[in-house]
């Protein structure tokens, strides 16, 4: 038993004859690049989060962003979930985003499947024009006179129809869809399954890959718009959150009710900067994403290359 499984071993671990064995030099630039890699992605966030939770004399003293951690205070998350405005923003977006996602993702799937379908009525006209789409459109302008003739400004809606499709999106989950098994598909229709019932039962539990990142897409879409609010928004009480970070983060302007005095300082039971209430607000909507993504990222890979590459 312990020779099998150590012939097993070896046969498992063998490299291909053509791949040559690494080399002590390559190895070390591997590890090297990956080091770098992972320095650039989370240095920035370290510091996003550490500004977040520092004092303003940890502030003053780094001159800005915090590397090293200084004076701790939670005061700035405190003063944020004590704010109206910020809490209100957060429940517009996460609304948003699944509203939005639900609706995007059952047009995509029905629109996928009916143009994987070959027999279904007039799919390639359809197809061609949808891909049209996606090199011309009427542009920014006719796109507020639309929505607006529409009663699309000041209202919700509008953060979530005018881009509720992408036709990127239907075109790799239709190649996907169009290469479920025939067979699988037949048997279902000799059983006596409808459409419904077959893209129900067969197409989407073969599919859940491929549909996994594509409502991820849309909801990380979603979850980061802030345009389409700074175009039919102009009531901060119905701003996402994103739209809350772009005027009171990139712009600097002061955030109602936080505090804020004309010299720019923020105080509470401790001295806050307004740097780190603004990093708390960018924290904030890194967490949602951060909690759903490592659930979804193993469907990356066979989930947008086989749904590109296939069909």
């Amino acid at each position: 038993m312990t020779t099998a499984t150590a012939k097993t071993k070896v046969k498992v671990n063998a490299r291909p004859n053509w791949e040559e064995p690494p080399t002590p030099a390559g190895q070390a630039g591997k590890g090297l690049i990956l080091a770098v890699v992972v320095a650039v992605v989370a240095v920035p966030l370290w510091m996003v989060v550490l500004t977040s939770l520092s004092t303003q004399g940890a502030v003053n003293e780094a001159g800005g962003m915090v590397l090293v951690p200084g004076g701790i205070t939670f005061e700035a998350y405190r003063q944020i979930f004590t704010n109206q405005l910020v809490m209100h923003s957060l429940l517009v977006s996460l609304g948003i985003t699944i509203v939005g996602t639900v609706i995007s993702m059952v047009v995509t799937i029905l629109a996928a499947y009916g143009l994987s379908r070959q027999n279904s009525w007039a799919h390639r006209p359809i197809l061609l024009t949808l891909v049209v789409t996606m090199f011309f459109s009427g542009g920014l302008i006719p796109t507020f006179l639309v929505v607006s003739a529409l009663g699309g400004y000041d209202a919700y809606w509008s953060l979530i129809l005018p881009t509720a499709v992408s036709v990127f999106n239907i075109l790799v989950v239709r190649a996907f869809f169009a290469n479920t098994s025939q067979d699988l598909i037949d048997a279902a229709h000799i059983d006596g399954a409808g459409d419904w019932r077959t893209l129900w039962s067969i197409v989407l539990p073969t599919s859940r890959a491929v549909t996994a990142v594509v409502a991820l897409f849309y909801a990380v879409g979603y979850w980061n718009t802030f345009f389409n609010a700074l175009l039919f928004l102009p009531d901060n009480q119905k701003w996402p959150l994103q739209m809350v970070i772009y005027t009171y983060t990139l712009q600097g302007n002061a955030m109602p009710g936080t505090g804020q005095n004309t010299t720019g300082q923020y105080f509470g039971t401790q001295q806050i900067a307004p740097l780190a209430i603004q990093m708390a607000v960018v924290t904030l909507t890194l967490i949602p994403i951060l909690l759903v993504y490592p659930f979804v990222q193993r469907h990356f890979a066979k989930g947008v290359l086989l749904g590109a590459i296939k069909g």
